[in-house]
């Protein structure tokens, strides 16, 4: 399944509408472990701190050493950072992570 295929499926638009319409943070926890494994959840949470880490400036190498995850995952995340305009769909995620 491509990329535009799995973003149009009735699976991935009812995953949205759960998330959209879920407002209990517990129950959003439930959800997304029920949904990924522990290692799919950090390294989520990896991509978070690697965009937080990137709007502060800090370099690719830096943010390796200081999570401890390689310098490929870093740059992976540094690619989707600019290709997605994080700092206007994530706002102050550097102050926040």
């Amino acid at each position: 399944m491509t990329k535009e295929d799995y973003r149009s499926s009735k699976a991935y638009n009812y995953l949205l509408d759960l998330l959209v319409a879920t407002n209990d943070k517990a129950q959003l926890a439930e959800i997304l472990a029920a949904l990924m494994t522990e290692n799919e959840q950090q390294e989520l949470v990896n991509r978070i701190r690697i965009f937080a880490l990137l709007d502060q400036g800090v370099t690719q190498r830096e943010i390796s050493a200081q999570l401890g995850v390689g310098i490929a995952t870093v740059s992976r995340g540094a690619k989707a950072f600019g290709q997605h305009q994080i700092e206007a769909l994530l706002p102050s995620i550097g102050d926040e992570v």
